[in-house]
């Protein structure tokens, strides 16, 4: 153990036998984080007593994250973020224990920590498993699991590349969604009983849906007009949730009151559809939704099939202002050490799945891509460094 570290068990040893706990309301508040601010300011989320144990039971649920007293788990997400995902409060329920991976947040060290300590629940957003799945492929048996792995991947759509990628290692992804305001778990996509018959291609489309909503939890997909739209698994809109733990209001924010529908809905600015067994699948940010045209584009999409690529390590796309179409599909693009790959290879590569007026104009190819505090592409800087870009250069 570190000098400067405290020895927990010697702490706890320390305390006396006696405690009272404090009469409180289960509505009172208990804890605060702040959004991520990815679409803008910063804004702050109360959580109640009552909200933090629901939410907690829920993600011991078996159909949910699944946390129980026999796993050990490491988020590699900042506990400031998101209410730290509930992790801490869910593993104090559960009687869980949590592994926390301090400054040893690269591939190879999150293998060793996985290995050292058994574990056998991870989470974080996606950007954080790419140097995972990186540094497994390139040191094939090094690290090796004889237990079950499911690792939790939120914050942003998964790539069908990624989940392929662990799915060869014996590491099981689970897709989830959810937000500072939400606790922060809405969705988990666990496949339906009825399902498990279906082929792997089929199943993979399924698996990389947000999912179904938590237990206690609604969502509906509405159109900007506020009409609902149908669970068609076609039909965009945006995604609105309620529930016990869903937040009723931002801190001190009343100029922010219209991200609440009259009837108590929130409107999370993702947008999506609902299919008919109730999955809901992310489409896009609604400011990073790409105008074309006339036509939406989506961004994720085209992000998550770029980095299906084998050359490619990363790749985010942006809506930049076009003089004709009103925005046009801009990609920037990190690639694998020594690869080199030219935009027209970029674009029969893709046509595979996109139209072609959804196939970027431009590709800028980069070092790396701005991130959020929380591992995020940070789009806001790539549409403010790309805003004056000339098309004609293309």
């Amino acid at each position: 153990m570190p000098a400067d570290c405290e020895d927990y068990e010697k702490l706890l040893a320390s305390a006396g036998d006696e405690f009272t706990y404090p009469n409180l309301d289960e509505n009172e508040a208990a804890a605060m984080c702040y959004t991520s601010g990815t679409t803008g300011r910063s804004k702050g989320v109360v959580y109640s007593h009552r909200a933090i144990v629901l939410h907690s039971m829920s993600c011991c649920g078996v159909d949910s994250i699944r946390i129980s007293m026999s796993d050990t788990i490491l988020p590699v997400t900042s506990l400031f973020h998101a209410n730290g995902w509930g992790i801490p409060f869910t593993c104090a329920m559960a009687g869980t224990k949590m592994v926390l991976p301090g400054p040893y947040a690269d591939g190879e060290g999150l293998l060793d920590l996985m290995v050292q300590e058994r574990v056998t629940v991870t989470s974080g957003v996606p950007t954080v498993w790419f140097g995972v799945l990186e540094a497994l492929n390139k040191f094939p048996g090094r690290w090796k699991f004889s237990w079950p792995i499911e690792m939790h991947l939120g914050g942003a759509p998964t790539s069908e590349a990624l989940m392929r990628g662990f799915d060869q290692h014996g590491i099981t992804v689970v897709c989830s969604w959810g937000m500072t305001e939400t606790t922060p778990l809405g969705t988990t996509s666990r496949l339906r009983p009825s399902m498990n018959d279906w082929s792997e291609e089929k199943k993979y489309p399924q698996r990389l849906k947000a999912g179904m909503a938590a237990p206690f939890v609604e969502a509906r997909i509405m159109r900007l007009d506020g009409t609902p739209v149908p669970h068609d698994g076609i039909t965009i809109g945006e995604i609105e949730v309620r529930g016990p733990w869903v937040a009723a209001a931002y801190y001190k924010s009343p100029e922010e009151a219209h991200k609440w529908s009259p009837d108590g809905w929130l409107r999370t600015g993702d947008m999506g559809h609902i299919d008919e067994y109730g999955y809901v699948k992310l489409v896009d940010r609604s400011k990073d939704l790409i105008k074309s045209g006339g036509e939406w584009i989506s961004s994720v999409d085209l992000e998550n099939a770029l980095m299906g690529h084998p050359a490619v390590k990363e790749a985010a796309v942006i809506g930049v202002p076009h003089p004709k179409w009103q925005e046009r599909p801009l990609a920037v693009v990190v690639m694998n050490e020594g690869a080199k790959v030219e935009p027209e290879e970029f674009r029969e590569f893709l046509s595979a799945k996109f139209a072609k007026w959804q196939l970027p104009d431009g590709f800028v190819y980069a070092k790396e891509i701005p991130r959020t505090s929380v591992g995020k592409f940070r789009k806001t800087a790539l549409r403010e460094q790309f805003l004056d870009w000339k098309w004609e250069n293309q």
